[in-house]
């Protein structure tokens, strides 16, 4: 199996080459190389033949299973094997991913079956590090800076404004004199949430200090890079720390996902008491909260939710506040793709190739976008219905509220 580098492909002639971006349609639309084609839109008929085609005009996607890879127009091929029916033999062909790892065995199928095939290394992680040093290096960034604080107050006001001013409102998640550590893993819910703490504490009458606390827990290079050039581009002041965090867990066969999730808490509120903090921000969103409800009763058999605020059982005065508790994860994703920002999506060792990315084992959390997704179409009350069915209970008077550092059980409280 052949390998070309970001700056290789760079020095080639973008008329002599073919870029197949094999991550979903959905990453693929959010930002890919100049060029490049995702695999998700080669176009069959209706009979489930693959129509002529060239790689360019190609419209129309396949509707198919994203893990399974059969079409359910009804042909036996899988996606690999249409692809191959429809990229010409003409010119070299290159294959993306996110990391470079699962674009290699297509890259190696289709270059045993006769294209002049290569795998891009390191795949689009190492080509957004590229334009991101690149941007840093101009100097020119400033401007796009001032565009996404604008954006939160203007465009994105209902969405995204209103909807945090709402949830720090209601449940009182600020109060005067705090010191937020707000906690950056590098993702773009992270990341906007750090923007709008700072346009609060900007414009707020409250008076409060913020600390952006970011750990590396074992992050690959260029991960890390793309974090800190996305910062520095936001405007966001990076605290940084390291850990090991990845090389603690990555031996765990059970449960990996739930200890390194408590390791990093537990990190990153030991970080922030030291630092003299007496709160730590988490970005977790609307959408999140419902598939939390629905992961804790489809696979632990409890109802559970994540809280907008929790007092922390060890360590003494610490709380925690999710101020994007009532913000759709829809509406993230368009202020990052309005204001052309790529960020992390994953960078964790063990789902970094999840099927969002390229590869082929989703989540538990993508079943239950899925899931999700499906009954709303059926019924857009439904996510509505999901949220209201646990928050609708008056969280002031269930015991325990303010206590546990992740979740409320009401089963448990009750």
């Amino acid at each position: 199996m052949r390998e070309i580098t970001i700056e290789e492909l760079e020095k080639t002639d973008p008329a002599e080459r073919t870029i197949i971006d094999i991550r979903t349609a959905e990453r693929y639309k959010s930002n890919t190389i100049p060029g490049a084609i995702n695999w998700d839109n080669f176009r069959m008929d209706r009979e489930g033949d693959i129509a002529e085609s060239t790689v360019e005009g190609i419209s129309a996607n396949i509707a198919e299973d994203a893990t399974e890879g059969v079409s359910k127009a009804g042909t036996g091929m899988n996606r690999l094997e249409r692809l191959c029916a429809s990229v010409p033999k003409d010119k070299p062909v290159y294959i993306l991913c996110n990391t470079g790892e699962h674009s290699a065995d297509v890259a190696e199928y289709m270059e045993e079956h006769g294209w002049d095939a290569y795998n891009i290394r390191g795949g689009f992680r190492s080509w957004l590090k590229a334009q991101l040093a690149r941007e840093i290096g101009n100097e020119n960034y400033a401007q796009r800076t001032q565009q996404a604080e604008r954006s939160i107050i203007k465009k994105f006001r209902k969405q995204l404004w209103s909807r945090f001013t709402k949830a720090c409102r209601d449940y009182d998640l600020i109060q005067k004199g705090d010191k937020i550590a707000v906690c950056i893993s590098g993702g773009k819910d992270s990341m906007l949430m750090a923007k709008l703490m700072q346009e609060i504490q900007k414009h707020g009458n409250i008076p409060f200090e913020l600390v952006f606390l970011c750990m590396n827990p074992g992050y690959n290079e260029d991960n890390w890079a793309i974090v800190q050039n996305n910062a520095k581009i936001l405007g966001i002041p990076l605290t940084v720390f390291n850990s090991q965090i990845f090389d603690t867990v990555v031996h765990i066969d059970k449960s990996p996902c739930y200890l390194c999730a408590r390791m990093r808490r537990g990190y990153l509120y030991s970080r922030a008491q030291a630092l003299g903090c007496n709160k730590i921000a988490l970005g977790h969103h609307y959408d999140d909260v419902i598939e939390t409800i629905l992961m804790g009763m489809l696979y632990a058999g409890k109802v559970e939710t994540m809280m907008p605020k929790a007092r922390s059982q060890h360590f003494e005065g610490m709380e925690l506040i999710r101020p994007m508790y009532l913000i759709r994860e829809a509406d993230i994703k368009a202020w990052r793709d309005y204001n052309g920002l790529s960020f992390i999506q994953c960078a964790c060792r063990f789902t970094e190739n999840c099927a969002s990315c390229g590869g082929d084992h989703p989540s538990k959390r993508d079943e239950m976008k899925a899931l999700i997704a499906g009954l709303c179409e059926e019924n857009p009350v439904i996510a509505q219905n999901i949220f209201n069915s646990v928050t609708d209970i008056n969280l002031h008077n269930v015991i325990g509220y303010h206590s546990g550092d992740e979740h409320t059980s009401f089963l448990d409280t009750y």
